[in-house]
């Protein structure tokens, strides 16, 4: 897989994708993860991409001619499944949209910055427009930095147990049940018995109640949807 990051603040992305997760999958060949200036795309001498917008408004608006000009190289080079922009108005990031996007072959990842994008990037060069939370960021670079890490640790090999990452929260739209370690017992606080039993049907059993009943208490809304989506009758 193939991830292209296009930004205006590289400095913000590079040092998280080269830790943890993303820098064993890298370096495994599991994933290539690219980052590209904005400004090295532009043709002035001040290396803008930005200007104010018609009309009026406040605020500066990043223009096309750059942005046009990045994706374009991109896509010389290779066919691309999904070109995305991070915008607080797009879809929401959820757990199923990032199993969807990790099985991709090829995505670029458009960072917004200032007041936001010429429109007609979005009318014209965008094919997805993805949000991380409904609020307003400095710019585009953490939650392209959070989409690229909530996929890259899904790609097979990735992270140490497969397993692990299919049992995560949100997979199923109920969260996960509560986990503890060793030891059994510290400061009086015990772990639940049935954890220490071996009784796997029984865990498994202890598992799904304790998963609903957070599920119920914390995020209902996840059970509405989970009733509302035809995919689960």
């Amino acid at each position: 897989m193939r991830i292209d990051i296009i930004t205006v603040l590289p400095q913000m992305v590079q040092p998280f994708i080269g830790e943890s997760i993303l820098a064993r999958a890298q370096k495994n060949g599991l994933v290539d993860i690219h980052i590209h200036n904005l400004r090295d795309y532009t043709t002035d001498k001040w290396r803008r991409v930005d200007d104010y917008p018609y009309g009026g408004f406040p605020g500066m608006v990043m223009q096309i001619e750059p942005i046009d000009r990045c994706i374009s190289a991109l896509k010389a080079e290779r066919e691309y499944d999904e070109v995305i922009f991070t915008s607080p108005d797009g879809e929401q990031f959820t757990q199923h949209t990032a199993n969807t996007l990790s099985m991709l072959r090829n995505i670029i990842i458009l960072c917004g910055h200032y007041k936001g994008v010429d429109h007609r990037v979005r009318e014209h060069l965008i094919t997805r427009e993805i949000s991380v939370g409904d609020y307003v960021l400095t710019g585009g670079e953490l939650p392209a930095a959070i989409i690229t890490d909530a996929i890259v640790r899904l790609i097979p090999g990735a992270i140490g147990d497969e397993q692990s990452a299919f049992s995560d929260c949100f997979q199923d739209d109920i969260l996960s049940a509560p986990v503890y370690s060793r030891p059994a017992e510290y400061k009086g606080w015990r772990v639940p018995d049935i954890l220490l039993s071996g009784h796997e049907a029984k865990i498994k059993e202890w598992e799904m109640e304790q998963a609903m009943q957070r599920t119920k208490l914390l995020r209902p809304d996840l059970l509405q949807r989970k009733s509302s989506n035809p995919k689960n009758h």
